[in-house]
């Protein structure tokens, strides 16, 4: 036997033939839990505004600027996070993250000054949250899953709708009925919860259990760590930064980023209490956004295949403006049925334009659309960071989110004249080239 085949050998144990369920479907089990415990932090930031105001008396803007950091940091440390993952593994990475998480929530129980919130739910939680952003999901799904793919990545995209779910309206009840502490200290003890099972069960790679991934017809022995990964993204940055398309993506997705995240999920909930209705209600509301955004991404990566990604773009940002020029005069003590078709398709149109642009980044950037994708995320967030915190100032000295809405919706026809105006590139070009 050469050497070539004894390597071979040893690199490809058997796998147990009477395996009913395959492992690959127990990690992604994990991995959906890990991504739902972690929802609970995205949920709190809206609901913390007017507590802490009333009780702190700082201002919306400062309050915004410490989700901004957040949001920020959640965009910005994307890029890197799937270099992490290379490098030391997904377990210590998400175990670690949660950690983070689970600490940075928790010592908010005890801050007394502006600076305190900055440190623990900007930059603590929004590192934390930020290294188990959606490459978590990717890396899982591509080393464990050769065959439904597509499933996998759809469930694990629907986990942070579903923890959102479950979460928004349970934390908006303990901050109802007790007081805002008890619903950092539950952020905490949801992300802690998760470490046990995230170090206990969710493996790497396959090859740590000698098995194969699932509808992998051989043995994929485990890569060695990957160095300089992140040297890679930054490469690829400086390259995309050069080009004309790069910009007209990275700043529809920044208005995306805006008049989402850091529109809606961080201000709605204010915006509706200001209008006398009950903090539990626009919780509610908010909640019903994430149960359609899954089924708004799911007929917009249909879509997707069948039209021009351009023009989905540009519909779907135009719409979104519309619909936010008509939000102040739907807001209201009560929930009636414009409010609830507000709701709906605000959902169906949340993260609708994720397929269209990360085909726009394929065809533009060829082999490296991944890398260049995970940046345009980041101007997503960043855009999200700048009106989280514009929001809360803009409300303190208009004393109304009025002006805020019809801003974004401006903004919103301006991503559907940059998404026209996306120019055509053959879908096998590199960045480099």
């Amino acid at each position: 036997m050469t050497q070539t085949t004894e390597a071979a050998a040893v690199r490809q144990p058997p796998e147990p033939t009477r395996a009913r369920v395959h492992r690959a479907w127990f990690v992604a089990a994990v991995t959906f839990v890990t991504i739902i415990g972690a929802a609970a932090f995205r949920s709190v930031p809206g609901l913390l505004i007017d507590p802490l105001h009333e009780e702190f008396d700082w201002s919306r803007g400062t309050i915004g600027a410490a989700v901004s950091v957040n949001l920020a940091l959640y965009g910005l440390t994307a890029p890197f996070a799937a270099a992490l993952m290379d490098r030391f593994g997904i377990r210590r990475v998400v175990a670690v993250a949660l950690t983070v998480i689970a600490a940075g929530s928790w010592l908010t129980v005890w801050m007394t000054a502006a600076w305190q919130l900055m440190l623990c739910w900007g930059l603590l939680v929004g590192l934390g949250s930020g290294s188990m952003a959606l490459a978590f999901a990717a890396t899982v799904t591509n080393r464990w899953f050769t065959a439904r793919r597509g499933l996998v990545s759809g469930i694990l995209t629907a986990a942070s709708a579903s923890g959102q779910l479950i979460f928004l309206p349970l934390l908006s009840w303990i901050i109802d009925r007790y007081d805002w502490r008890p619903a950092a200290v539950t952020v905490a003890l949801a992300a802690l919860a998760v470490v046990p099972f995230v170090w206990l069960l969710l493996h790497d790679h396959p090859a740590d259990v000698g098995q194969k991934p699932y509808g992998a017809a051989e043995f994929v022995p485990k890569p060695a760590p990957v160095r300089g990964a992140a040297r890679r993204a930054v490469t690829v940055l400086l390259s995309a930064v050069r080009t004309g398309p790069f910009w007209l993506l990275a700043g529809t997705f920044a208005i995306c980023g805006a008049s989402t995240n850091g529109l809606i999920q961080t201000h709605f909930i204010p915006a509706a209490h200001d209008e006398h209705m009950p903090v539990q209600a626009a919780a509610s509301l908010l909640a019903v956004i994430g149960v359609f955004d899954v089924v708004g991404t799911i007929a917009s990566g249909w879509f997707t295949d069948r039209f021009e990604p351009r023009r989905l773009l540009a519909v779907y940002y135009a719409l979104r403006g519309v619909s936010l020029m008509f939000l102040p005069l739907l807001l209201g003590p009560a929930v009636h049925p414009p409010m609830i078709f507000f709701i709906v398709f605000y959902g169906l149109d949340w993260v609708a334009t994720v397929p269209p642009t990360l085909a726009l980044c394929r065809e533009q950037y060829g082999e490296d659309s991944a890398i260049v994708f995970g940046w345009v995320l980041a101007s997503h967030q960043v855009g999200a960071a700048l009106v989280a915190f514009l929001g809360g100032v803009a409300r303190d000295t208009f004393g109304t989110y009025d002006v805020v809405w019809y801003a974004s919706g401006a903004l919103c026809a301006a991503a559907a004249l940059m998404a026209l105006v996306i120019r055509r590139r053959g879908a096998g070009t590199a960045v480099g080239s």
